[in-house]
């Protein structure tokens, strides 16, 4: 019972590694993602042939599971819900603390029906706390909770990052949550509720630089670009055609890039011969850098680089990141067969196992494809029960 993309990345990942997930959709306008776009990937078969597809958003994260369009504003919506709830094993919602209470599918009510529940509540501030009650989106706590402030370049404006990554951090620490509590109850028996924030994650993977401002009860040192407060060199420098990122994290690798670049002397420069200085001298020895990377092209310079044994990369586009021989390599681009858009392109699940298989399984499913699938199938409903549902405008 999620929308948008912290419940379903949550529960992606399930699916990659092999649930069968069950998503409750609205059966008129689905998951508000489906309607965000374009880019869409085109229907070519199938009776919305002549609407604008499926949008990339929503195919980016709705992989593996099952769409069941249906309404529980409706009393047999909530019985339907109510039905699933007692064989399932976990139940993953995105609503507004107590929004779901009056449909009786708060955790109180259902931990009734199913003892062994696990019940997932991701919202934007938490299930307690002065902010409980608020609308929680990616980019207002990327903004409240520290990270827009320290991302940005050195004297520019906040900005958000370029993907919603509080999000995307909420979804990981909840579908571990979810497994960690399904231990709990393989050895106890009982479900539980799990509340997750996105507030609470963006907090806990500020790390290191939470750490420092707790430590040294001092302000943060700001924003860095790509920069780092306390290693140089270690930023991106122009290149004649791009940027590269180099990254001499220690006195060894300052000198191999020295020697790589052609300047061999700035390793026993004194302004320059350990990190400390480095440091102090930063804006100097930056420049005189980037006046030796501008004189070649990136590609020179992985070239030159390949194999010394220093942090170094390409800043790539999207495109380009798609494209990468090691990406492709290690299997992260799958094609798979859409039911009305054909073959399309996904990202593939990112971990390997020696033994198991997690994947693409099933592509992102159409608005309602698979109702009368479970409903018939695990809930044992006739075929006129389900007409009729459907003539009500409860199911599509």
């Amino acid at each position: 019972m999620t929308r948008v993309l912290a419940g379903p990345y949550c529960t992606q990942i399930l699916g990659d590694l092999g649930a069968e997930i069950i998503k409750i959709e609205h059966p008129i306008r689905g998951d508000d993602t489906r309607a965000w776009g374009p880019p869409y990937a085109k229907h070519i078969k199938g009776e919305h042939i002549e609407g604008p597809g499926e949008s990339a958003y929503f195919l980016s994260v709705n992989r593996n599971k099952k769409s069941l369009g249906l309404s529980f504003a409706h009393p047999s919506g909530v019985e339907i819900l109510h039905k699933l709830v007692k064989d399932c094993d976990v139940l993953v919602e995105n609503y507004l603390p107590g929004a779901l209470k009056k449909y009786g599918m708060d955790f109180e009510t259902v931990s009734k029906i199913n003892p062994a529940l696990v019940y997932a509540s991701i919202t934007g501030y938490g299930q307690t706390g002065p902010y409980s009650n608020r609308a929680g989106y990616d980019v207002m706590v990327e903004a409240e909770m520290g990270l827009m402030y320290i991302t940005g370049t050195r004297d520019g404006p906040p900005v958000k990052v370029g993907v919603a990554v509080t999000d995307l951090t909420t979804g990981l620490y909840t579908s571990n949550s979810v497994m960690a509590a399904l231990l709990w109850r393989a050895k106890t028996g009982r479900g539980q509720q799990v509340d997750v924030a996105l507030s609470d994650c963006q907090v806990a993977t500020l790390a290191n630089i939470a750490s420092s401002a707790l430590i040294s009860g001092k302000k943060d040192s700001g924003r860095w670009g790509t920069a780092h407060p306390s290693i140089v060199p270690y930023k991106a420098f122009k290149t004649a055609d791009g940027d590269i990122l180099l990254g001499g994290g220690n006195d060894r690798l300052y000198g191999v890039l020295c020697n790589k670049i052609g300047k061999p002397e700035w390793a026993k420069d004194e302004r320059f011969i350990t990190n400390a200085v480095r440091v102090k001298n930063r804006d100097v020895l930056e420049n005189l850098i980037e006046a030796e990377t501008v004189k070649k092209r990136t590609q020179e310079w992985l070239e030159i680089l390949e194999g010394c044994g220093m942090p170094y990369a390409a800043i790539n586009d999207i495109q380009g990141t798609l494209k990468h021989k090691h990406v492709l390599a290690r299997d992260m681009v799958k094609e798979v067969d859409h039911p009305t858009c054909g073959p399309l392109k996904l990202v593939n699940t990112p971990v390997k196992y020696s033994v198991s298989k997690p994947g693409i399984r099933a592509p992102p499913p159409t608005l309602g494809q698979h109702t009368d699938e479970v409903l018939k199938d695990m809930l044992g409903m006739s075929e006129d029960d389900i007409a009729s549902l459907r003539g009500e405008g409860v199911i599509a």
